[in-house]
């Protein structure tokens, strides 16, 4: 396999650019146009330039099935050789997702990763010369000989980035780079329009219903301003105010999470029509995200899934493009309008609690683990200890609701307060009223019944400290490896925290996205535990990934702690057996963790 760094320099203009739309509108748009493109073999000593005439000549000219490409941003150029181009490299390396696997939380833009990389050395700096060609459609020759300096100059800084980074990167994370970017720019995926199009024309009509029964102009419900005086003219309210935290004077609260204007809607219970409007106006949400997963789809039916590597300061995949494919509620229609094509099945498998059994197995609570380990039900066990009575799931779905919200949330050191309202808000389930003290009661029995983990909060605010200690890196803990400023990890990864320093007892701070952040034991212990749950699920990807391969199948998108792959639809029993069986191998560093996880197949992603 040969490897070639190339970058495609597009017309842009001010209304139509990538700032304005997302990768797969702009490059399916009529306008889009390739200038030209800067390429280097990995064993060549400089980049070439390509004008619009050479292009398409060059790329016939590749044999991509034994080529790795390598980009910044690889999800833009790849998905012009595959869409536009019609050709499929054999790998595909990003060095803007490697420079957010390294640096966490810090931007990964090319100009800012080789400033980064390289601070003393003023030539390795981007050019801004891409401006001077906004708008022009054809290139005059002394336009085009600047974008073509400015073009070689990104493809030399990403070849050096890149080989300065590559070494020391793990390959289990970079398949997973090119994993992703398959995801994107070679997708399985298929998306129902027909289903999908049904569906938001009904949310388009329920909001319509809703604004016609309040009898209220549709401007008065959007404006602030107007409803507040609607309010107080029409019913003699006066609206809740808040803070406003830019300007510090007093606004009105009217967002639907805002705790005033909640108080109020449950104040005047007869005037819910009002509210049901009001919410109906702001708020055009599952209207808006159907509307866009119909524009992501690709002429063919499919659906270029936009899954952001290392989005997270502890790994996890984010959303992008527009249409967070991380935020896919069960049962909703989105989910079920993406389909397999003609022939295949998308087959689903989710590892079950998988945080709360690695936080047993990180904490030492042997009993816990066990527990998990025999698959008994530990939400009613604890929700037992709660009610001093014998809870189950068929009998006692309240109680046995407030156990699994303990055993899901009290686990990084949610205080009572925090575990009254995350109750009342309905954020993992029905809404519960809890007074004050039984929430105490609860989170007193979570603490005593498992006293490793308040103690590993303890343990997790001390492995942060050995990080500014550099007698103490380079020194294995556990599964972790100390360094400066960042706790390593089994996989080659690490959790990193920025300019770490002390701020207050058993407190920090760190820098990440430019901004202060604060952290302790148990937001410690968060990041901990999150970081390596998502090793866990990631080398399920890889196997799954490798099974796929060999039955004819791909791993076509990751929600959480879900794997979702698209494969035959013969001898579907088997499949998902398989499936399910690689997801829980336990890893080499934890061979007693106990795993477990569930799934199903069907045409949709049902599940």
């Amino acid at each position: 396999m040969t490897t070639i760094f190339l970058d495609f320099e597009t017309y842009f203009d001010p209304k139509f650019s990538l700032t304005k739309m997302t990768t797969m509108e702009y490059i399916r748009d009529p306008r889009f146009k390739v200038w030209g493109m800067g390429y280097r073999f990995i064993d060549e000593n400089e980049t070439t330039w390509l004008g619009e005439d050479e292009v398409t000549d060059f790329i016939q000219s590749v044999a991509w099935d034994d080529t790795a490409v390598v980009a910044h941003n690889a999800m833009f150029d790849a998905y012009i050789l595959t869409q536009y181009y019609n050709v499929r490299p054999k790998y595909y390396y990003d060095t803007a997702a490697m420079a957010r696997g390294r640096w966490p939380g810090q931007s990964a833009r090319l100009a800012d990763v080789a400033e980064r990389l390289f601070p003393d050395n003023p030539d390795m700096r981007k050019g801004d010369e891409l401006v001077n060609a906004k708008g022009i459609v054809d290139l005059p020759p002394d336009i085009e000989q600047q974008i073509a300096g400015y073009c070689q100059q990104d493809v030399d800084l990403t070849y050096a980035i890149f080989e300065e980074m590559w070494q020391d990167y793990p390959p289990s994370e970079m398949d997973l780079i090119d994993m992703t970017t398959r995801m994107f720019v070679e997708p399985t995926l298929m998306v129902d329009r027909k289903r999908l199009t049904k569906y938001r024309d009904q949310q388009i009509t329920n909001s319509e219903q809703l604004i016609e029964a309040s009898g209220i102009d549709k401007k008065v419900l959007s404006s602030n301003q107007q409803f507040t005086e609607y309010l107080k003219t029409e019913h003699n309210i006066n609206a809740p105010t808040k803070k406003s935290p830019t300007t510090g004077q007093q606004i009105p609260a009217l967002g639907k999470n805002d705790a005033g204007y909640k108080q109020l809607c449950d104040k005047h219970p007869e005037l819910q029509h009002i509210w049901n409007a009001r919410v109906a106006v702001k708020s055009r949400i599952a209207e808006t995200r159907a509307q866009r997963f119909l524009d992501a789809c690709n002429e063919d039916g499919t659906l270029s899934v936009p899954l952001r590597y290392y989005a997270a300061h502890t790994g996890r995949f984010g959303g992008t493009e527009k249409i967070n494919m991380q935020n896919l509620p069960r049962g909703s229609e989105i989910r079920k309008s993406l389909t397999a094509p003609p022939g295949s099945l998308v087959y689903v498998a989710d590892l079950s609690n998988i945080e709360a059994r690695m936080l047993a197995w990180i904490a030492d609570e042997t009993e816990l683990l066990q527990a998990f380990g025999r698959n008994e039900d530990v939400y009613s066990q604890f929700a037992s200890r709660v009610y001093g009575r014998p809870i189950n799931k068929v009998d006692d779905p309240t109680e046995r609701f407030v156990g699994k919200t303990a055993i899901l949330g009290l686990g990084y050191g949610m205080g009572a307060n925090k575990f009254q309202a995350t109750l009342k808000s309905g954020a993992m389930g029905p809404p519960m009223e809890f007074t004050t003290h039984e929430a105490f009661d609860v989170v007193d029995t979570y603490r005593s019944s498992y006293p490793g983990i308040p103690q590993f909060w303890e343990r997790s605010s001390e492995i942060l400290k050995w990080t500014l200690d550099r007698t103490k890196h380079n020194f294995n803990y556990r599964v972790f490896t100390i360094k400066k400023n960042a706790i390593g990890l089994p996989n080659g990864m690490a959790l990193s925290y920025p300019q770490l320093r002390p701020a207050g007892i058993n407190k920090y701070s760190y820098v990440s996205r430019n901004k202060s952040e604060f952290t302790w034991g148990g937001r410690i212990t968060e990041n901990i535990i999150q970081a390596l749950a998502r090793i866990v699920i990631t080398d399920g990807i890889a196997r799954i990934a490798t099974y796929m391969d060999r039955i004819g199948g791909r791993v076509v998108l990751t929600v959480h702690d879900e794997i979702v792959c698209v494969a035959p639809e013969t001898d579907a029993n088997n499949v998902m057996d398989t499936i399910i069986e690689l997801m829980c191998i336990a890893p080499t560093w934890a061979p007693d963790l106990p795993l477990a996880a569930e799934g199903g197949y069907d045409k949709a992603y049902s599940k």
